[in-house]
Formats: C-alpha cells, structure tokens, sequence
C-alpha cells in the first residue's frame, strides 16, 4: 500500500467521523453527566468495540454478520432499541432539569463500568459499523498486493481517527463546562443529545 492510498483513505475516516453520529452522542451524553472522565470511559467502551468490528472485518468475519440477514436484523434491532433507551435517558434528564453535582466519590467509581458499556454497547450493536468496514476497506486493498496487515492498518486507522475526535470534543466540553453546567443550557443540550440518538435509532431500525 501506497502513502498517497492510506493519506486518501484517512483523510475520507478523518471527515466521517467527525460527523455527528451515535457515538458522538454518546460521548457527549455522557460527558455532560460524568465530566470528561464520564465521556471517556464511554469513548474507551465505543474504541473496544470499534477495534473488535475492524478486525472482525479485516479477517473477513463481519461478512457473516451481513450475509445472513437473521442476525443482521437481530444486531440492528438491538442496536435501534439501545440508542432510542439512551436518548430517553437523556431526554428524561432534560424533562426534570435536576442537576446536582455528584461529589459521592463512589457513585462516580460505581458508574465507569456503566459508562463504558454504555460505548461499548451503542458501537458494537450499530451494524452500519460494519456495513462501513466491509464497504470501504476493500475499496483501497488490492488482491495480490497487498495483504492482512495492510487491512488491519486501514481497520485500526477507523478506530484511532474515531479516539481522536472524540477526545478533542471531550477537551471542548471540559473547556466550556462552566458553561454547560448551567440549567437552561444542560437542559436544552441534553434535550438535543436525547432526540438525536432516538433519531439514530430509529433510522436504524427501519433503514430497508
């Protein structure tokens, strides 16, 4: 593989994910919660699983998951089911404007494993992960020249532009958190997050 290919190839990752989608809204919505340690451990819980869905398609095991329609609509379901229970949590948040600061420093411990399967389970339920995967790796891989690892590469290179957009719009609500931390402003930002991942999971659900 060519540096101008995988420069291409990152450049096109770079600019999706930097649109809004379910995982942003995840991160936001936790970040919103739990500070930027909240929105991090859902953003290492959306990087697990956006690992384990690349190398499940550079191996060329996400193939199964789409070619028995079954068990992709089963993932789909679920995926759509998960993302609309988020975005009632978060609109359910907003509807009741209560915002106390948590300072229980074990209720902060307590809820890293949630946030986390939180990511995790938003990203590895959402099959257009895969569809992505599957519909783009192959398009810069050329049969006989190159090989596994050059699959892996542009698999990992989706996960890790995902890690860095994530992270700096982490280091922007950290920025603005004063800001944020205001009732009509969480209120409004927290209605927002909520009705855009029950919008993500229904488009997911009835996508033909």
């Amino acid at each position: 593989m060519t540096w101008s290919t995988y420069a291409g190839f990152a450049g096109m990752m770079a600019f999706l994910a930097m649109m809004p989608g379910p995982d942003t809204m995840v991160v936001l919505k936790n970040a919103l919660t739990g500070g930027a340690r909240g929105g991090g451990w859902a953003c290492a819980g959306i990087t697990v699983a956006n690992f384990l869905q690349g190398t499940a398609a550079a191996f060329g095991l996400g193939a199964v998951i789409t070619r028995y329609r079954p068990v992709f609509e089963t993932v789909k379901w679920l995926g759509a089911a998960y993302l609309v229970f988020l975005g009632i949590q978060a609109l359910r948040g907003a509807w009741r404007g209560n915002y106390e600061a948590l300072d229980d420093v074990r209720r902060a411990r307590a809820s890293r494993g949630r946030r986390f399967r939180e990511g995790f389970l938003s990203n590895i339920t959402n099959p257009k992960v895969i569809v992505l995967y599957l519909s783009v790796l192959p398009q810069f891989l050329t049969p006989g020249v190159t090989d596994q690892a050059d699959a892996l590469l542009l698999a990992y290179t989706v996960a890790a532009l995902g890690v860095v957009w994530q992270v700096l719009l982490l280091f922007f609500v950290h920025r603005v958190r004063g800001w944020l931390q205001q009732r009509k402003v969480r209120r409004a930002m927290d209605g927002a997050t909520g009705t855009a991942l029950v919008g993500f999971g229904a488009a997911l659900a009835f996508e033909a």
